[in-house]
């Protein structure tokens, strides 16, 4: 976020640091620029969770369980997911392979090693 907008960061930094030796430093510059920074990302995070909303409310269960092991683990793999949910490994293949399309995991590695997480 501040990264993306390095120039008005300092910029408004500057602006309070001139002030900061006289006997009334003027905050406001910066802290305009935090608070405004705080506000753009506020309105990322509610359009996230808008569509992972969306994306939620039409998935089926197996797609959703597979979302939550993989939020309580941080990572999960096929076996892993089997086991927690007793379905059909091709099934739960097919699932794996469906929220990986739609970019809600990514797969890392072939084979028996591979293990998915979070986009």
């Amino acid at each position: 976020m501040i990264e993306n907008s390095k120039e008005g960061y300092y910029l408004s930094l500057r602006q309070t640091q001139k002030t900061i030796g006289s006997g009334k430093p003027n905050w406001q510059p910066w802290l305009l620029y935090f608070l405004r920074a705080l506000q753009q990302q506020k309105r990322r995070l509610e359009k996230k969770i808008e569509r992972e909303h969306l994306i939620l409310g039409v998935l089926p269960e197996l797609s959703l369980q597979i979302i939550d092991a993989t939020k309580e683990r941080g990572r999960v793999t096929i076996g892993e997911i089997v086991k927690l949910t007793g379905a059909n490994r091709n099934t739960v293949k097919k699932h794996l392979a469906a929220l990986v399309e739609a970019k809600q995991l990514t797969q890392h590695g072939r084979g028996k090693g591979t293990w998915y997480g979070f986009v």
